[in-house]
Formats: structure tokens, sequence, C-alpha cells
């Protein structure tokens, strides 16, 4: 399907990547792009289209308005993860971490512990995320990727809802003296 030649092009000391983007891949993206809506997703796959019907990175940034290291980043991410890699990411960097698949079958043990009605700590979570994924990230990190799932934040009552007042409690008292 697709195919990647390394090390072909030299500039000075440095070696790049050079993916290939087929014709065959440029229409299946031109079919896929009918159904798309999202068009900041549409913008990558045309970009993505063009180079795979010939036309230099230079002549897609000019005609797309963006970098030609842009063009370069969206064919990188079409020829290693498909037409998902090209999907816009909402927020930060921390989608790149993990899939949104993975990111449930992370939560569902925390899941299953909450359930079983134990409390379940953001920072335990977040320690346990940051082992999966072999990095530290910051705290907004696991708070954003909890809301992505709908889980939300919330603390033991402090009191009783049906807890006497302090006058029934002092009047109910038996004050003796002896």
């Amino acid at each position: 399907k697709l195919t990647r030649r390394c090390g072909i092009i030299k500039k000075g000391d440095k070696m790049r990547n050079r993916y290939i983007i087929t014709e065959e891949n440029a229409k299946e993206i031109k079919e896929y792009r009918k159904k798309i809506k999202d068009k900041k997703k549409d913008r990558r796959m045309y970009a993505v289209q063009l180079v795979g019907e010939g036309m230099k990175y230079q002549m897609i940034a000019e005609k797309l308005d963006c970098k030609v290291q842009q063009v370069g980043v969206w064919v990188k991410k079409y020829a290693e993860h498909g037409i998902e890699g090209l999907n816009p990411k909402l927020g930060g960097r921390g989608h790149d971490n993990m899939r949104l698949e993975e990111e449930t079958d992370f939560l569902e043990q925390f899941g299953e512990i909450a359930e079983a009605g134990q409390i379940v700590e953001v920072r335990e979570i977040k320690k346990a995320y940051d082992k999966l994924i072999g990095h530290e990230t910051g705290h907004g990190q696991i708070y954003n990727v909890l809301h992505r799932h709908g889980w939300r934040k919330t603390k033991p009552r402090s009191r009783h809802p049906k807890k006497a007042s302090e006058e029934a409690i002092n009047a109910s008292k038996k004050l003796t003296k002896n």
C-alpha cells in the first residue's frame, strides 16, 4: 500500500525520511474527502491527496496557506497511521500519548474500583497513566483524559443531609450536675 524510503535525501549532515503517497492512495483520499464535514481534516487530507497527485510540498503549502514543514508532517502522519492519523487533535499534545480506545481500556480498571464503592483518587490514576506511557505528564493532562471519558470529580459529603441541627442536638442532651 504505502512504501517508505529511508535515508534517500541528504541535506548537509542530516538524513531525512521520504514518504511516498501513491496515486491509488490519492484516489482513496479523494473518495474519503467527499464524506468529510470537518474543514481541518479535509484540509489535511487535501494536502496529502495533492502529494499523491505529484504536486510539490512548496506548491501545496502556498495553495493551502501553510508551512512546507506542516505538509510534511501531514504526509508522515498519513503514512504511519493512515486516514485516522489526519484527525485534527483537540487541545495539546496529550492525545499523542494514547488512542481513545487505549484510554478507555486504561480507565476501566479504575471504573471497577469506583463501582465497588471505593474512592479513586486522581493522583493514583495519574501515577498509573505516567507509568503506562513511560514519562511524566502534567496534572491537567489526566483531568483532560477523565473529562473526555465522562468522569467527574466528586467528594464525599462533609455532613449527612439528615443530621440534626446543633440546637436539636443540644436540646436532646441531658444536662445533669452531680
